[in-house]
């Protein structure tokens, strides 16, 4: 299965989950030893080449294959 991610339609991220140096269900066991995983939980597990800023203002989508996407929008900074 593929991972992409794309910044306002431009495609920045392209890896294969089979390159991860654990796999999805490894991940999952260990994380689960330590925290109650729900539905809708999500595991950021680091980030293939093509690492860039984002901007106030800018769509993200992510995508794994067979998996299923996110889609969101980076907000401005707020002064307290």
């Amino acid at each position: 299965s593929s991972i992409t991610l794309s910044v306002n339609g431009e495609q920045r991220q392209s890896a294969n989950i089979d390159d991860m140096t654990w796999s999805v269900p490894e991940i999952i066991a260990e994380l689960s030893r330590f925290f109650e995983l729900k539905p809708g939980d999500l595991i950021f597990t680091g980030t293939p080449s093509g690492v860039g800023a984002l901007q106030p203002g800018d769509q993200v989508h992510a995508a794994i294959e067979a998996v299923g996407a996110l889609s969101f929008g980076i907000g401005g900074s707020q002064q307290l």
